[in-house]
């Protein structure tokens, strides 16, 4: 019997509120994104994490949308959020919006400045900085901080009405200018933005700071596990002030380390900046780190969620290796990818003593994998055939167990042939390789008595589809561009992308859509989302095995 696996640190936290008989035994989170852009991988640890608690201790959770910042949402977020989050295989308990709560949030806004703690401060942001201190030295009071309840009530309300300017007045909380952590010294919980919202329109000029709508947001949702990353770690005070001085539901925040790949940039602001700038084709392309750009790509969903699991829930950053997630696609698409023929660098080869005109069908399983091949295609074979131009050596070495003058290989499904000579063109390049065939050879037939050591992948000639076939490698050049002093775009990997015509098998040409497809001995691939009937276009998922790490070395 396998070992039970152990419990992370926010599971144990749950356990024991469990056991202690905490929110009625309930468990409920939330997914909180900001929809003023596109989802990558880290984000997927989140999902996986809050959707896989509520799933393992039978509770909820909820999709709750941070949409108070109406100059850099769209609906367009919203949507694909929504869609990333259906792809990993998950359903919200509610779709929820922060700008739901907007005449909630103001009304406990309202209560703390009746209560003395909030006043509306008429200083810029310049010298609310300034007066805010340093780490070592405490912030100073400014005068607008003795208002009276009465004076910041009708300010309050003014703001609200929309009486001011953008910039011209804040609502901030009255903490204590002199604690060591700056979060706490009168933090801003609304400001001025005469902006129209993407959902609410034109009813607000004010709108909720992060710091107040998020932890009210989980109350009013009565959230009972609320999981952040480490950096609001220095938040959580003021998370827990706001909740105790409006005595409403006591949501618990929890901090995990957030998720850093290796050879890319998880900053939604740098990721905006690839986009922006043309360094990519758009926030899903195949090399980006967003969940729509590995599906694009031909990640499927069980593969990045066995990654979420494997990496598990720590309270230290680190940099996790992206060739763990490419381990985890390989593995998922060994098992489920079916097995096609495409030669991406072709060299032609003739079989001399096959009958001109003649064709056989032969046959060819889906998946060997899995138990009946998962049924499989027919192949057609005729005297003319691409084969991979590195399947060929005019002077081969010892061990070479491919084509050469007068060696002898085994085509994949097909028959055992054997190199006679080959033609060259006046570069010295070589055009067309010139073979014979063993009749009695063929596969699941041989009679020939013939053993070679090798087996090469070939498409016919006259049935041949062609491709633009389009290798993907890693975005940077070094492990931690993020890291990198300058400008962090001066490290993106110029090789990232190369596009070539291919050939491929005729059953390629009816490819399925967010399918695995192994051409076999060179990688992993999938139908890109835009590829037409007259014109396949196919993205490699991963190589077969991790090229990259040899590359580094050979370097």
């Amino acid at each position: 019997m396998s070992e039970e696996k152990s419990l992370n640190f926010i599971e144990e936290i749950i356990e024991d509120d469990l056991k202690a008989g905490k929110h009625n035994g309930r468990v409920h989170t939330r997914f909180p994104p900001e929809p003023n852009g596109y989802l990558h991988i880290g984000h997927a640890k989140s999902i996986c994490l809050n959707f896989g608690l509520a799933q393992r201790y039978n509770g909820k959770t909820n999709l709750r949308f941070d949409d108070t910042n109406p100059v850099t949402e769209d609906t367009e977020y919203v949507e694909s959020i929504k869609d990333d989050v259906r792809w990993l295989g998950f359903e919200w308990a509610n779709e929820l919006y922060a700008s739901d709560y907007f005449d909630v949030l103001y009304g406990f806004a309202m209560s703390l400045v009746k209560q003395g703690l909030a006043y509306v401060d008429d200083s810029t942001a310049e010298e609310i900085a300034a007066q805010k201190g340093t780490p070592t030295e405490p912030g100073t009071a400014n005068q607008y901080r003795s208002r009276s309840i009465e004076e910041n009530v009708q300010l309050f309300e003014d703001m609200k009405a929309g009486k001011y300017p953008d910039g011209a007045k804040v609502l901030r909380a009255k903490v204590d200018m002199a604690s060591p952590n700056m979060h706490m010294r009168d933090p801003i919980m609304y400001r001025i933005k005469h902006a129209h919202h993407h959902r609410t329109g034109d009813k607000w000029c004010i709108y909720p700071m992060y710091d107040f709508a998020h932890g009210q947001s989980d109350a009013i949702e009565e959230i009972t596990h609320s999981i952040c990353t480490l950096e609001f770690i220095p938040h959580r005070p003021l998370y827990e002030w706001f909740i105790d001085k409006l005595e409403i539901f006591p949501s618990r925040q929890y901090e995990m380390a957030r998720l850093n790949l290796t050879y890319t940039v998880m900053s939604k602001r740098k990721l905006l900046q690839l986009v922006n700038e043309g360094h990519v084709d758009g926030w899903d392309d195949p090399r980006m780190p967003t969940i729509s750009g590995l599906r694009r790509r031909g990640y499927t969903a069980a593969s990045v969620r066995e990654f979420c699991d494997r990496i598990g829930v720590a309270k230290r950053e680190n940099l996790i290796d992206v060739g763990l997630l490419e381990f985890c696609i390989r593995e998922d698409l060994n098992k489920t990818a079916w097995r096609r023929m495409a030669v991406l660098d072709p060299v032609k080869l003739v079989i001399t003593n096959y009958p001109e005109g003649q064709e056989d069908i032969l046959h060819g399983e889906n998946n060997p994998e899995v138990e009946g091949g998962e049924g499989g295609r027919d192949i057609p074979f005729s005297r003319e055939l691409y084969i991979e131009r590195e399947d060929f050596m005019e002077v081969p070495p010892k061990k070479f167990f491919r084509l050469g003058p007068g060696l002898m290989v085994r085509l994949k499904h097909a028959y055992i042939i054997k190199c006679e000579d080959f033609v060259k063109d006046a570069d010295g390049n070589v055009t067309e390789i010139h073979c014979s065939y063993i009749p009695e050879s063929k596969s699941g037939q041989d009679s020939s008595g013939i053993n070679v050591k090798g087996t090469i992948h070939w498409v016919s000639v006259p049935h041949a589809k062609t491709a633009e076939v389009r290798l993907y490698d890693r975005l940077f050049k070094s492990e931690n561009p993020a890291a990198e002093e300058g400008d962090f775009k001066d490290d993106l990997n110029p090789n990232s992308l190369q596009v070539i015509t291919a050939f491929v098998e005729p059953d390629l040409a009816e490819a399925i859509p967010g399918k695995g497809y192994q051409f076999l001995r060179k990688g992993y691939f999938t139908l890109d989302k835009y590829s037409a009937t007259d014109k396949l276009v196919f993205n490699r998922t991963v190589t077969l095995k991790d090229a990259w790490a040899k590359e580094v070395k050979k370097g």
